[in-house]
């Protein structure tokens, strides 16, 4: 950092330095089912000289689905390149049932070809006395489902009840008809039965962290995510570096408000900026948090614009670091609107 500086000066790339790009699905590479602006064409040039994977806590579609609609947007992607909540519950699995033993799955087709992939019998009732239960999402999943898990799983683990695990708890999903209710609302069902909590494998947990790295070997990965709460608390989790990319869930203004715990490495309009030299935050003896052109301080309960520069990401990035700085939660400050003004791309 170029404490004092009032010039505008730029570090390495994102990509700089990194020998896998782990990127999320849904608002990073497609809204829907097509390609977002720009992602495929970045995508494939930060292929051409590092390996890329794909991370999905979507637990209905198999790898292979999802390798195929990948490559129908124009990216180079086998199945191996993607790595879903499934497989990563499965990395739980192992560890506590051996292979071949039954296991109660509720969820759908990606759910249950992982299952038998991973040499375990599958049941959908709890009277064939399962010895685990995976809990993934599928639009078909009933109050049936659930109550075969609720029964299987009424013994707390601790007193000699089986295994549970959740593919993931991501509390919505988007829908064509909007934003619809995700595994999280149906494992929290199972919980209020039980009072018992699910091991989660997918984000923002580490276990599908653990299995891309494992899997390409990544010594220096760095993750791209469209959720806050998901994505980037799941690299941060993983000791991995991340890039928050404004084209899917979350806005600037939750960029503004994102507990420490959930704060990226780097901030992107799109991905073209993962090749582009990453602006450097300059700190003023004034106080004020620069980036490019730029320019924001805290005084006080007021958040002020010195300079609005010409790049309204630059303004946000000067704009988070500078409240981020503060150590002070969002609600404390007067922000004014322009900060955490929204022209970029969403789906």
């Amino acid at each position: 950092m170029a404490l004092f500086s009032r010039a505008s000066r730029t570090g390495p790339a994102p990509l700089d330095g990194v020998d896998v790009v782990l990127a999320d699905l849904d608002g990073v590479v497609y809204a829907g089912a097509g390609a977002l602006p720009h992602a495929v064409q970045s995508l494939n040039r930060a292929g051409e000289s590092r390996r890329l994977g794909y991370i999905t806590n979507n637990a209905s579609r198999t790898d292979a689905s999802v390798a195929g609609h990948l490559s129908d947007l124009g990216l180079n992607v086998a199945p191996e390149d993607v790595i879903t909540s499934p497989q990563a519950a499965m990395r739980l699995l192992t560890e506590r049932i051996p292979t071949g033993a039954t296991v109660l799955v509720v969820g759908g087709e990606g759910l249950v070809v992982e299952t038998e992939k991973a040499g375990f019998h599958v049941t959908r009732s709890a009277e064939d006395d399962p010895a685990a239960v995976v809990q993934g999402f599928a639009p078909h999943v009933s109050w049936t489902d659930l109550a075969q898990a609720a029964y299987a799983l009424a013994t707390p683990e601790e007193e000699g009840g089986i295994p549970w695990i959740a593919t993931n708890t991501d509390w919505t999903i988007p829908t064509a008809g909007g934003i619809a209710p995700g595994n999280g609302t149906l494992v929290s069902a199972v919980h209020t039965a039980i009072g018992r909590l699910a091991t989660v494998a997918g984000k923002p947990e580490t276990p599908i962290f653990d299995e891309a790295v494992a899997r390409f070997g990544a010594d220096s990965p760095l993750f791209i995510g469209d959720r806050l709460d998901t994505d980037i608390l799941g690299a941060a989790r993983a000791g991995m570096r991340s890039a928050h990319v404004l084209t899917g869930v979350d806005r600037p203004k939750h960029v503004l408000a994102a507990p420490a715990e959930s704060r990226p490495t780097f901030l992107l309009s799109d991905l073209r900026e993962l090749h582009e030299p990453y602006p450097e935050t300059r700190v003023g003896r004034d106080g004020a948090v620069s980036v490019g052109e730029a320019s924001v301080r805290v005084d006080g309960p007021d958040v002020t614009i010195l300079a609005e520069g010409t790049r309204q990401i630059d303004l946000l990035r000067a704009g988070a670091a500078a409240i981020w700085a503060t150590g002070r939660g969002i609600f404390g400050f007067r922000v004014p609107e322009l900060l955490y003004a929204d022209p970029f791309h969403r789906p």
